[in-house]
């Protein structure tokens, strides 16, 4: 049985599982048939023309995770930012781990997506927020079909949440081939301020696909800094889809960090609904065989007097493959725009392949928006340079490599996540260098 006629058959039982007179009830239904009317994207859209799911979506993977198996901290202790107190909400096979989390009702909300949308309490902040910015394609609505699990974020106006929240989904291969679908709703509300660390990390060499949606609403004068670490298994596939709205004044910053996994897709939405907003999209891929990183990435500036900006560099060996499709859209009525989009790349490998695509459609006169793209190979004379002072080739090609992202990580607001990245560069580089810089 194919995989689409088999969820499309699986979701009698899974809706014989759950409260079917949830307020979503009719979300989810109308979900299910825009999914089995699209079904799976393939390379014929153009969204999709440079990466195809066909070799993930051969997989007999389960719907349902029924068993799991237990997990220690020590067994994933590294995969924490433990350097700091966090908030931390854990799903491991997709579902909680009350053992390894740390949530909180204590001003804020951090909890579970399930609670909020069952129980009578969350009833306003769901039906204002959820599934109103995600978009009806097919994959998202694949997930807001079956969308039951995840992490539940909302901070009331003028709270700054004082340490970080982090999300992360362990799979551990308890099946042969595993299939989460985890939902996020994030509420940041008037004058609010919060800082986000999301991952997701296989623990097996089992086949596992993750298909995440996450919906970000950022209200007037709210702050947002999120960041995702992508470094899986080989064997395991990500299609991560975050869509954000943003109201006046707002600050909205997401970095995704791509070192590893087999097949990623990273769909990133920005929507702009009032002036004097900043939008900052920033990342760095680093990747090696045959690993494949697809950036999609949307602005769309639809109210005046706001900025966007987009920074992405990559790093390609042996026969990876990059793809970056950045996309700003300037209303008529969207003047005073200032946007800014760069994605450079370097190919270690005469093998490796990186497809960008830069589109920006303006449609009003008064605006500043420029794009650019570079595609090359490092420097020989600056690599000669550090030989002829005692540096060796591996180490000076590193240096130029961290030289070269170096941009995006001076952004990053967390000192221990600009760490833990660098450490992860290095070993992604295979170097033991500090790169304290």
């Amino acid at each position: 049985m194919e995989l689409k006629e088999k969820i499309l058959s699986s979701y009698v039982a899974f809706e014989n599982g759950i409260d079917i007179n949830s307020d979503v009830h009719e979300i989810r239904t109308q979900a299910l048939e825009t999914f089995e009317k699209l079904g799976f994207p393939t390379k014929k859209l153009e969204a999709w023309k440079y990466t195809s799911l066909n070799s993930v979506l051969k997989q007999d993977y389960s719907i349902f995770t029924n068993k799991g198996n237990a997990v220690e901290m020590a067994d994933v202790k590294q995969y924490f930012i433990h350097d700091i107190d966090t908030y931390k909400v854990v799903f491991i096979d997709g579902k909680y781990s009350s053992f390894l989390s740390q949530t909180t009702h204590d001003t804020i909300d951090v909890c579970l997506m399930s609670s909020a949308l069952n129980k009578a309490k969350y009833k306003p902040v769901i039906e204002n927020y959820f599934n109103k910015v995600a978009k009806q394609d097919n994959l998202t609505s694949l997930n807001t079909a079956f969308a039951t699990e995840g992490t539940y974020i909302h901070i009331p106006r003028n709270v700054e949440v004082e340490k970080p929240i982090q999300i992360i989904n362990f799979t551990t291969g308890s099946e042969a081939a595993t299939l989460v679908q985890p939902r996020n709703l994030i509420v940041v509300e008037e004058n609010a301020h919060v800082q986000i660390i999301e991952r997701n990390q296989s623990l097996t060499s089992n086949a596992v696909l993750s298909n995440i949606v996450t919906e970000v609403f950022a209200d007037r004068n709210a702050t947002v800094d999120y960041y995702k670490i992508q470094n899986d298994d080989e064997n395991a596939s990500l299609v991560d889809n975050t869509f954000v709205d943003q109201k006046s004044n707002s600050v909205v910053s997401v970095h995704t960090f791509s070192f590893g996994g087999n097949i990623t897709r990273n769909n990133l939405n920005f929507y702009q609904n009032g002036e004097h907003i900043d939008s900052i999209l920033k990342g760095i891929t680093i990747i090696e065989g045959k690993q494949h990183v697809d950036h999609h990435t949307l602005v769309h500036h639809i109210e005046p007097n706001c900025e966007s900006h987009q920074d992405y560099k990559g790093i390609f060996d042996d026969r990876s493959t990059g793809v970056f499709n950045g996309k700003v859209i300037v209303n008529k009525e969207a003047q005073k725009t200032n946007a800014y989009q760069q994605n450079n790349n370097v190919l270690i490998s005469d093998k490796a392949t990186i497809n960008a695509k830069p589109q920006l459609e303006i449609f009003a006169d008064d605006v500043k928006c420029s794009h650019g793209c570079t595609i090359g190979q490092l420097d020989t004379d600056a690599l000669f340079y550090m030989q002829q002072r005692g540096i060796p080739i591996k180490e000076g090609k590193a240096l130029l490599m961290y030289a070269f992202a170096n941009t995006v990580l001076e952004s990053v607001k967390i000192p221990e996540v600009k760490s833990r990245i660098t450490k992860l560069i290095a070993n992604k580089l295979g170097v033991n260098i500090g790169f304290d810089l």
